[in-house]
């Protein structure tokens, strides 16, 4: 339900929510949009005409905008509809798809709820690992291939093994912090991380991260250079029974070339909840080799988990109408290196 503006009370921000259908109102729950209408008026729009749904207010007389999901890129002409705007609040994941230079030119603020989305798939990665090590999904596979109880066999266990982290951003340091509650060694590549850095984890080259790892899992950016950056010889260094995960970024390694790998490594696993293209065509190897698992983009926030996205929002409007520091902040030098 859309706010309207209260008589008298022409002096409140306006706040533009820009987010497609159905993340208008599982994102923007009603606790986030109760938390905003204490100190400003919500103005639902079109995603990607940015024009009002409703005739409570003019796109004009926003200052703050929120976008997610279904929102459509903020460039010149889009920003022309709110000449107002002076702050961008992203309740999703990944902000650098929806920037663009003409934001930083307008000198308007972005903030991003990507911290929240972060434990989402921190959670699900480190599930994902300890799964790994139990040898669950391919003696899961076994069993249905066979139709019948697998041999309890391939488990090499948690405590003791190497996990290998390759990029210690914003997800890939939580799931080293994670994963230092367990009794497990963890290794991570970074170039952005300088040796001094003080982290949970041990930092590494890529090559020994590979060859020494039970399981990797990728949490690196997509950028020119990172982009098909797990080569075949890299895959092939990787120990016996190890796991691949990747939960980044698809094209961080090329789907055929892995798959390739795969068909001739039959004791390595993968784990992939991002491919490239996205989804994989029907009948792709990667979908049918009983050493992969495939699921469709599932690590980040879904269904109930939604919800905290908009939550960490509103927090951020709040700190910003009352003229507080915004806690997360999103800088045009640093955006190219986020995932």
């Amino acid at each position: 339900m859309t706010a309207t503006r209260p008589t008298g009370a022409s002096t409140r921000p306006v706040v533009a929510v820009s987010l497609g259908h159905p993340w208008r109102h599982t994102v923007l729950d009603a606790d986030a949009r109760l938390a905003i209408g204490r100190h400003a008026d919500l103005l639902d729009l079109d995603p990607m005409t940015l024009r009002p749904l409703d005739e409570a207010h003019s796109a004009r007389d926003a200052s703050i905008l929120i976008t997610g999901w279904g929102t459509a890129r903020l460039d010149r002409d889009a920003l022309d509809t709110l000449p107002g705007l002076r702050l961008v609040v992203h309740a999703a994941g990944t902000v650098r798809e929806l920037v663009t230079d003409a934001l930083w030119e307008r000198g308007i603020q972005v903030s991003t709820a990507a911290d929240a989305n972060a434990v989402s798939v921190a959670d699900f990665t480190v599930a994902q690992i300890q799964l790994s090590l139990k040898n669950a999904w391919r003696l899961a596979a076994s069993s249905r291939e066979a139709g019948a109880a697998a041999r309890r066999s391939g488990v090499r266990g948690i405590d003791g093994a190497v996990i290998g982290l390759v990029g210690l951003g914003r997800i890939g340091s939580l799931v080293a912090g994670r994963l230092s509650e367990l009794d497990v060694r963890v290794l991570a590549y970074d170039p952005h991380v300088p040796a001094s850095a003080r982290t949970t984890a041990d930092l590494v080259d890529l090559d020994t991260l590979f060859a020494l790892s039970d399981v990797v899992s990728l949490h690196a950016p997509l950028t020119a250079s990172t982009t098909g950056m797990i080569t075949r010889d890299l895959l092939l260094r990787m120990p016996q029974r190890a796991t691949l995960i990747n939960t980044a970024r698809g094209a961080l390694v090329d789907n055929d070339l892995l798959a390739d790998v795969l068909a001739h490594r039959s004791d390595l696993f993968a784990l992939l909840d991002v491919t490239d293209p996205e989804p994989l065509p029907d009948r792709h190897p990667l979908l049918t080799l009983p050493n992969t698992f495939v699921t469709p983009h599932i690590a980040g926030s879904l269904g109930t988990e939604e919800a905290r996205l908009g939550a960490l929002a509103a927090e951020e409007i709040e700190r910003f109408v009352t003229g507080e520091p915004l806690l997360h902040t999103v800088e045009e030098e640093r955006l190219a290196l986020s995932a």
